[in-house]
């Protein structure tokens, strides 16, 4: 890469580290961005998954005061996207790069569409703790537990808007505090992609290069996440988001 390539990818993983930590599909950013200086797609997706996972250990960081009290269904729900994480690994490296092509594209195109109904899912979710007199489960349920495996297969193969996944079924299941929930939301996208960088580091092709540039840019950002960005425009996130993920489709479907 060239200098100024180099200072994109710092700055996109930057921006991908804030955007997880905050509510996920910081993929979008990333991703495209690898796509765009010529990096294959599935050596972008392992490259990408490794580089972002520093930054899902800084956004858990930032959030370790609301994890407070909440062990018991991190265990739970962890074991869930453990076991979910190494499925989608194994099916992106087992599958030939032609259906990744194929698929990654209907993928973001599913996660721009979680990120625009987000809010109104948000909404959705607040009515219905409203309306409904019986509590959820304390830990979300065996409903729950099968959900967060299927998004952790999601997450291991590709993982854009995982965070946004996540955040929409916990706040279904469980009744608990936003923030609190984000916290759980953010270690859980954190095994999911440790385990599958785990398998990509040892079997997969990586460009080490993104992966270092990605990783220091996530560190930061998923501090600066934690920290300011629930003041950042929801609306202006969302945009970028799609802006990006627009881009990647675009950028897979013609390449």
């Amino acid at each position: 890469m060239t200098w100024l390539e180099q200072l994109l990818v710092l700055a996109a993983g930057v921006a991908a580290g804030g955007i997880n930590t905050i509510v996920g599909s910081g993929t979008l950013i990333t991703f495209p961005t690898l796509l765009a200086f010529g990096l294959p797609p599935v050596t972008a997706n392992v490259s990408n998954t490794i580089g972002l996972v520093p930054g899902s250990v800084s956004g858990v960081i930032g959030y370790r005061r609301e994890l407070a009290g909440q062990r018991s269904r991190l265990v739970q729900l962890g074991t869930a996207s453990l076991l979910g994480g190494i499925t989608g690994a194994i099916l992106l490296l087992v599958l030939p790069a032609e259906a990744f092509k194929a698929i990654v594209p209907v993928l973001i195109i599913a996660a721009l569409i979680l990120v625009v109904v987000q809010p109104r899912l948000a909404a959705w979710v607040k009515r219905r703790r409203s309306d409904d007199d019986v509590a959820p489960p304390a830990h979300g349920g065996p409903i729950l537990l099968v959900a967060v495996f299927g998004t952790g297969i999601y997450g291991g193969y590709f993982g854009a808007a995982q965070g946004v996944l996540l955040l929409g079924l916990l706040g279904v299941f469980v009744h608990e505090d936003i923030q609190r929930l984000n916290a759980v939301k953010n270690v859980l996208a954190l095994i999911v992609n440790a385990v599958s960088a785990s398998i990509f580091i040892v079997i997969a092709e990586v460009n080490w290069q993104a992966v270092a540039l990605i990783a220091v840019g996530s560190i930061i950002g998923g501090q600066l996440g934690a920290r300011v960005g629930r003041k950042l425009p929801p609306n202006v996130l969302r945009a970028v988001i799609v802006v990006v993920g627009t881009v990647a489709v675009v950028r897979l479907l013609t390449s």
